[in-house]
């Protein structure tokens, strides 16, 4: 009899409703997931603005303390800063006047050859009562001052125009420079003879002396000016003198003051050298008279006397004039922190 083989079951399959609901269920799990990691992402993406935010805040808030100290401390550091710029040639002065008087109580010189520093000090002394001092200090002064705002004025345009046009500074540049290099005391014998014994010979050596160097170092600062700036006066629409007069002269600026501190130790040199040799005439009684004068009578304190006199005058003012114009423009661009220097 025939045995009756039994057929394996066949799995039982889930019927369509319970993989829908199946399916319903793993797609509920999933969305779950992705939102928890959703929403993970945008509280990671939440605090790392707000650490951002915070940073930000924090680097603002020192910016803005730093301003707050270098503001605070303004006249401070200024005061500092005049004071460094004081007390460095007081106390070289002192010094080298202690050295001299050390040496007059050692050595015991003749007082016809070194003169003690109380010599000198009287002749000063005497030129003051006199009134010599005060008209040759305010002559010389006159004189210095006039002649180099006519140097500024007649030097800076003729140094841009070098300066924008090629050709010209080829030609007249090397002829500038000769100029820079001859001593103005050269120019004194051809002055008196084309103006006599004017103060118009002194004013021409003056500027003889000092236009070169200024124009020297306007052209030096304005090679200096990165290209650009005349590309965005060019895209602007600033003509060739409007770009060079209000983008490439500021631009320039650090040369150009530097060109002009020359210029005005030129211009007092050159005025000293047509003092003491034009003399007589018309022209007035300024310090390179009052010095011929004393050399004429063998007056070695009073020859020293006006020495250190147009020394200190030309120390004056650089410190007066000229450092606390520099140190404004530097500190303008960013290269003086308040007033550090």
């Amino acid at each position: 009899m025939p045995t009756e083989k039994t057929l394996p079951t066949p799995p039982e399959r889930a019927s369509v409703p319970e993989r829908g609901a199946k399916r319903r269920d793993e797609g509920r799990s999933g969305t779950a997931d992705t939102g928890r990691s959703l929403s993970e992402e945008r509280s990671d993406e939440t605090k790392g603005g707000r650490r951002t935010d915070d940073d930000l805040s924090r680097l603002e808030a020192g910016l803005d303390r730093l301003q707050t100290t270098a503001t605070a401390s303004g006249s401070g550091s200024r005061t500092r800063e005049r004071l460094r710029a004081v007390l460095p040639p007081i106390g070289l002065l002192i010094v080298l006047l202690a050295a001299w008087q050390l040496y007059i109580v050692i050595a015991h010189p003749r007082p016809d050859l070194a003169p003690s520093p109380l010599q000198v000090l009287g002749a000063l002394g005497d030129a003051w009562q006199a009134g010599r001092l005060q008209e040759a200090v305010l002559t010389s002064l006159e004189r210095g001052g006039i002649g180099f705002v006519i140097a500024i004025a007649v030097g800076t345009p003729l140094g841009l125009l070098l300066a924008e046009w090629k050709l010209l500074r080829r030609a007249a540049g090397p002829l500038i420079s000769g100029l820079q290099v001859l001593p103005s005391v050269a120019w004194v014998p051809a002055a008196i003879i084309w103006f006599r014994l004017s103060d118009a010979t002194v004013y021409f050596v003056i500027l003889m002396g000092a236009i070169p160097s200024i124009v020297n170092g306007l052209l030096a600062g304005i090679d200096q000016v990165p290209p650009q700036l005349r590309r965005v006066g060019t895209v602007l629409g600033a003509s060739r003198w409007q770009a060079a007069t209000a983008i490439v002269l500021p631009a320039a600026l650090p040369g150009y003051l530097a060109g002009l501190k020359q210029g005005w130790a030129f211009s007092w040199r050159s005025l000293m050298a047509a003092e003491i040799i034009a003399t007589g005439g018309s022209i007035g009684f300024g310090l390179g008279a009052m010095l011929d004068g004393s050399r004429q009578l063998a007056d070695l304190p009073g020859v020293l006397a006006t020495i250190i006199l147009i020394l200190a005058i030309g120390i004056l003012v650089e410190l007066v004039l000229f450092a606390p114009i520099e140190r404004a423009v530097l500190r303008r661009r960013g290269f003086l922190l308040g007033g550090a220097r």
